[in-house]
């Protein structure tokens, strides 16, 4: 959201969204003269999401930012009313990265965050298609103490879902974001059932494959992209040595490989855990070619607790 603006998250929002619509319109369906008294229930969903990566190597040139690790940190709550044209989204989310860099990181800085908003809306045009549009204003810099309008940021998606069959679901969309390195990105993939325990789950930004233990119980194996923008403040060039990056905007990004866990806790909580090697991390001040690339990577560890009222 997301994973934090994660480029394409959003575009994955959940296919099993059908069988809701479909109790939605069963309760209008019912008689006139019939009354049924329905438990209240708060609709809502929220991630919190705590990773741990070990020490990695980024380069530009003939500058090394060795040994470095990261601590990253991502709390999302969403308030999911419906209404009569589908499901409104509104909520807040803050992601935050920090590092321990061990020489001082160079020019890069210690900690990127951004707190935000969310406004967005899933419908639908057909029993078998499912559209979500959400945006996600907010400040993306590098503390608390930075907020201000020069940070202020709104990436959006516009994505949606067919429902071919239970077994198969093709995602399609574009996460745009006018701060970042590519402004607009479009992606999708596909969720394919393709036998009664394996899960082909091939969609931007967590593709993976699934093996179904029981109904409460999943392994899996793929990757998780994660993708930023964030701007400096109006001294940190002074500082870091180079007075172009001054107020510049920063794209991170960082690949996760590995294996983990799900749990289905009960119907509205599930824990996951998981582990692997970050194959690709860069810090690119895109706009003053300024750009730490991918020089060696690290373990990591991560833990997520999500639920959905």
């Amino acid at each position: 959201m997301t994973s934090r603006f994660s480029f394409l998250a959003g575009l994955i929002f959940c296919v099993f969204a059908a069988p809701a619509w479909s109790r939605s319109d069963q309760e209008i369906s019912s008689a006139p003269d019939e009354v049924v008294e329905q438990p209240y229930k708060f609709p809502a969903e929220f991630t919190i999401e705590q990773a741990y990566l070990g020490g990695a190597d980024v380069q530009r040139g003939t500058r090394l930012v060795k040994d470095f690790d990261e601590y990253y940190s991502n709390l999302v709550f969403v308030y999911t009313p419906r209404i009569k044209f589908g499901i409104i989204r509104l909520g807040a989310q803050w992601e935050r990265y920090s590092f321990g860099f061990p020489d001082g990181g160079q020019q890069l800085p210690n900690t990127l965050q951004a707190i935000n908003s969310i406004v967005g809306l899933d419908t639908k045009f057909s029993d078998s298609i499912l559209v979500r549009l959400e945006a996600q204003p907010g400040f993306y810099d590098t503390s608390f103490a930075h907020l201000d309008g020069d940070s202020f940021n709104i990436p959006f998606v516009l994505g949606g879902t067919y429902i071919h069959s239970a077994e198969v679901q093709l995602v399609f969309g574009v996460g745009v974001n006018v701060q970042a390195r590519f402004p607009a990105l479009p992606g999708g993939g596909v969720r394919w059932k393709f036998s009664p325990n394996w899960v082909l789950n091939a969609v931007l930004p967590t593709p993976r494959l699934e093996y179904l233990v029981n109904r409460d119980f999943t392994l899996f194996a793929g990757a998780d992209i994660k993708a930023n923008t964030f701007r400096m403040d109006d001294r940190f060039g002074d500082s870091h040595g180079d007075t172009g990056l001054n107020s510049a905007w920063l794209s991170y990004e960082e690949v996760r490989a590995g294996i983990g866990a799900e749990w289905k806790i009960n119907s509205s909580l599930s824990l996951t855990m998981g582990g692997g090697y970050i194959p690709w991390r860069q810090f690119d001040f895109h706009r003053t070619d300024v750009r730490y690339h991918y020089e060696s990577g690290a373990p990591f560890g991560a833990l997520m607790l999500h639920g959905a009222f």
